[in-house]
């Protein structure tokens, strides 16, 4: 029996290999980089060609949002089959925990063909393939896909035009694919037909709406209305090392756009922002005023503060969305994790953490977030040198619950290594003392400096003004 083709494009994830793992349920989600004049060609006359490209772009990522959640509480293997030769393109904009494979040639029966074919090659396992057309699908009913497939050969998920958005198989059945009036209305109805003349066990979902034409672009905003868009707002100077890997962790998440707010570099932090795709905006510096300006060019609806050399855990969003979703919860943090990590600052951590959650009063560099209504309303960040982070969290408590998600962002440990673990510990409680006390934030950040020049090392406080 002939083996499955070379993997394209598997890389590492957090915990391991992006190895496709053949022998567990699969599924495949057909798509195409977003490119304009390329796709969406029937909703070109009413969005345009960036319009239309811009659609595909949203729809394939919340497909992938909530295919990439079910791989991590169901045994299901996760392909991307790809259209064109945009290999190192899907790559970059899809992620590297994924696996691609190019489509073949020929009509869209031919290609669905042939990667149930590759599929089943070297093993029999479940296998769906789906479209990114469909916002009403979702984990649950690709799970009852599966589920059904287990006593039936057949599965189809109808949409209202007389086509279907998912078919799921248990073994090869190319027949299903041959002679079917593709982009017409008779494709479900021919698809049975086939079906019953082979003696197939079929299982119909519920049918469901997709977006093909203009008129269907309201099935889409009905479905993302559950998803606020998330601006991710990074303060940053001289972080030209760092910025990138940061970045980076926010890929991998639907309705989401990034800000760099950049204080004046003298390096390459602007330029590294820029190529990684996001937005790049000049500011004075100061981390408040960078954090407050970011704010103010922000177009979400849920705002996030992310430290330029911290990194966010993989389904920050959901994790964004569903925190803020709760009743009385008015802003949210992630645990604190430290990198690298090793005994002593995991004592670091767990104190941070428990801190957090006690009272309440996350740092900065947990990555806080809130809704933009809110911020405007409270007068966003405090103009302050220091504890501008501390004193918003203060704010908000007397507005309502601030959680600490169950996620842990994680931040480079250089700050509390230069200056020392516990000597970094100390002066952060020295401050945060000192401005309970009444002592200026001017006075506090002007001693800070003045401890971080007598080391010669960058600063442990967290938040402080660069």
């Amino acid at each position: 029996m002939s083996t499955k083709p070379a993997l394209q494009g598997f890389g590492s994830v957090p915990g391991g290999s992006a190895q496709c793992n053949w022998k567990v349920n699969r599924l495949i989600i057909f798509s195409r980089y977003p490119e304009p004049g390329k796709t969406k060609t029937r909703l070109i006359p009413s969005l345009g060609p960036e319009g239309a490209a811009e659609l595909q772009r949203q729809m394939t990522e919340y497909t992938l949002t909530w295919a990439k959640r079910l791989r991590k509480t169901h045994p299901v293997s996760l392909e991307l089959h790809y259209e064109g030769e945009n290999l190192g393109l899907m790559q970059k904009w899809g992620g590297k925990d994924l696996c691609y494979y190019p489509q073949s040639k020929g009509d869209i029966g031919c290609r669905m063909a042939d990667a149930f074919k590759v599929s089943f090659q070297s093993d029999l396992a479940p296998t769906l393939l789906i479209g990114t057309d469909c916002p009403d699908l979702s984990g649950d009913l690709a799970v009852k896909a599966f589920e059904a497939l287990r006593e039936h050969d057949l599965v189809l998920g109808p949409t209202s035009d007389g086509g279907y958005c998912l078919i799921g198989l248990s073994q090869e059945i190319p027949q299903l694919f041959t002679d079917v009036p593709w982009g017409t209305d008779s494709v479900l109805q021919k698809t049975l037909c086939i079906a019953r003349n082979l003696g197939l066990r079929v299982f119909l979902l519920d049918p469901l709406h997709d977006v093909d034409r203009p008129e269907d672009l309201r099935v889409w905003e009905n479905a993302v209305r559950q998803y606020p868009t998330i601006s991710i707002i990074i303060p940053a100077l001289n972080e030209e090392k760092m910025i990138g890997a940061s970045l980076e962790s926010t890929r991998n998440a639907f309705r989401v756009e990034t800000i760099v707010v950049d204080g004046g570099s003298s390096d390459r932090t602007a330029e590294v922002a820029a190529s990684r795709g996001a937005r790049v905006i000049a500011s004075p510096g100061g981390r408040a005023r960078q954090m407050n300006t970011g704010a103010q060019a922000a177009t979400g609806d849920l705002l996030l503060f992310l430290h330029a050399d911290t990194l966010l855990p993989e389904g920050f969003d959901h994790q964004v969305r569903s925190t803020l979703l709760q009743p009385g919860v008015v802003a949210g943090a992630f645990r604190l994790g430290l990198d690298p990590s090793h005994r002593r600052l995991r004592m670091i951590e767990r104190l941070a953490n428990w801190r957090s959650r006690r009272f309440q009063l996350p740092y900065g560099d947990q990555a806080i977030f809130l809704r933009r209504d809110l911020f405007r309303d409270i007068g966003g960040f405090p103009e302050m040198p220091i504890m501008e982070d501390f004193e918003l969290a203060r704010r908000l408590r007397h507005r309502g619950r601030v959680v600490i998600a169950p996620l842990a962002v994680i931040t480079s440990s250089r700050r509390w290594l230069a200056l020392g673990l516990w000597r970094a510990t100390l002066i952060n409680q020295a401050v945060i003392a000192g401005y309970y006390l009444g002592v200026s934030p001017s006075c506090l950040a002007n001693w800070y400096r003045r401890t971080r020049r007598s080391r010669k090392t960058v600063s442990a406080i967290p938040n402080k003004e660069e």
